[in-house]
């Protein structure tokens, strides 16, 4: 059972969750989405309101989803999930359809377009109200050298949380070491 909390709640864990093993983030419609791993990701206060910030490069599949519907979930595992995070990082939704091959069940949002994983135990309905993308002669030489070797610069998507919500027994799913 889903139940409603808000972006704080699970803020810490979820970052935890990003570092250890991966989120996935969702973008589409039902019927029609894609699931990729991320690993960065922040959440917090913004303009008064609260905010998740991803990061997606134009040449992931999952961009035009986000282009085209102007909003995505960030979909936190739970334990156990690491399989599952590895494999939609690792291959391309173009050429595969991880929720069928994962056995993810998708589930429609109850705010945004883009549907959430039902297997995962923490769910963000974001939509994007602001994005803007890497400027490269900015960063230092360190960032661009190890994470932009391929000049593909993410985009950054500023994603207001509309709804939060967790399973019931969201704590005993996900790492408390931290």
């Amino acid at each position: 059972m889903k139940i409603k909390v808000s972006p704080e709640t699970y803020a810490k864990e979820t970052i935890h969750m990003a570092e250890y093993c991966g989120l996935l983030l969702v973008s589409g419609r039902v019927g029609r989405a894609n699931v990729m791993t991320i690993g960065w990701g922040l959440i917090g206060p913004l303009w008064g309101k609260p905010f998740f910030i991803v990061a997606v490069r134009p040449s992931r599949y999952t961009y035009k989803f986000i282009e085209g519907v102007g909003d995505f979930t960030v979909n936190v595992p739970r334990v156990g999930m690491e399989r599952v995070v590895t494999y939609c990082g690792t291959v391309s939704g173009r050429d595969h359809d991880k929720f069928g091959e994962m056995n993810l069940t998708i589930e429609p949002s109850k705010y945004v377009n883009s549907p959430i994983i039902s297997e995962c135990v923490v769910h963000y309905e974001c939509k994007v109200v602001y994005k803007t993308r890497v400027v490269p002669n900015l960063l230092p030489e360190e960032i661009l050298s190890t994470c932009y070797p391929a000049d593909d610069y993410h985009t950054l998507y500023f994603g207001e949380i509309l709804a939060t919500y967790a399973d019931k027994d969201a704590k005993e799913k996900l790492l408390s070491e931290y």
